[in-house]
């Protein structure tokens, strides 16, 4: 019920005015986001490396509402695999990209050639790019410019989201050699007609996609900090007799920070999701449908405005 509430939040510009200017917001902020710069995702992105740690970063935006935020996007992402090139941070950093971001919405068409153009910088720069997925309608979409790019890039990561009823199928679609999955829970509201609700449910899906993904010839990438997947993932890698260069775990950047040290140091690839930007208010309003014990530090900061 919590997560709902918190959800349709995230798509309030009334709440998100209030939140933008608690000072407890920003304390929170810190913990899941780099900064507001490119510069301070770089200097994230050297610490997390020197910890054994590899990196996905994504610039923070969505939504997108016309073809100059689109082009500004793609700018913001060629001038950070630049730099993290020129800063020899690749091949440990990739980035990740929303092709919401990128004018999908309105411009499909538009999105592509974006989208393309940052992949074509990611191989230049020796790293690769993961799409990122969003909402249940976007899937199709954000699917078909994934087979269309990896033609030409074939490392190009997708995301599928074990929480839509439909994951099940395209995990075995996408389940193929060079194909890399980032396997996540889900973080939007979704209907009950597209997407399991309990979490029960949840994670019977995530083991049965992951399953399905670490007895194919890709690369799973699993997306979770829930200690009993992650303990599943760990034993589904000896069942299937994957070794550590054959799949990797991804968690967010500030959520169970020793525990991706952990499996770093047992010899796993670890992955962080570090995110930049001014427009993280979505974003953490995301952690936390994820996490809602945080939701008691912002909900008194919001009564001492009152």
């Amino acid at each position: 019920m919590l997560r709902s509430v918190i959800l349709a939040a995230a798509r309030s510009h009334r709440v998100e005015r209030l939140v933008e200017t608690a000072p407890v917001s920003r304390s929170i902020v810190r913990r899941f986001i780099a900064g507001e710069h490119a510069e301070d995702a770089l200097q994230r992105t050297r610490e997390l490396a020197a910890d054994g740690l590899a990196v996905t970063i994504d610039y923070l935006g969505e939504d997108t509402t016309n073809p100059e935020q689109a082009e500004a996007t793609r700018d913001e992402y060629i001038k950070l695999l630049d730099a993290l090139h020129a800063a020899e941070l690749t091949p440990a950093a990739e980035v990740s990209v929303k092709l919401s971001a990128l004018g999908q919405v309105f411009d499909e068409k538009l999105a592509y050639e974006n989208v393309r153009a940052i992949c074509a910088k990611a191989s230049e720069a020796g790293t690769t790019v993961t799409l990122d997925a969003e909402d249940h309608t976007t899937t199709d979409s954000t699917l078909d410019v994934l087979g269309r790019l990896r033609g030409e890039f074939p490392t190009t990561g997708a995301v599928l989201q074990a929480y839509l009823r439909r994951t099940e199928a395209d995990c075995r679609e996408l389940a193929v050699e060079g194909s890399r999955v980032r396997l996540c829970k889900g973080a939007y509201r979704e209907p009950e007609s597209v997407a399991y609700q309990g979490r029960l449910d949840v994670d019977k899906s995530y083991v049965r996609c992951l399953n399905v993904l670490m007895s194919g010839t890709g690369y799973p990438m699993i997306a979770t900090h829930d200690p009993r997947l992650v303990a599943i993932g760990e034993d589904r890698a000896k069942w299937f007799e994957r070794s550590p260069d054959e799949f990797e775990f991804q968690m967010l950047h500030g959520v169970r920070p020793e525990e991706q040290l952990r499996l770093a140091q047992a010899g796993y690839t670890v992955r962080v999701y570090l995110p930049y930007g001014t427009q993280w208010y979505a974003y953490m309003m995301r952690r936390l449908a994820e996490r809602p014990a945080n939701v008691g530090f912002l909900a008194r900061a919001l009564r001492s405005r009152a």
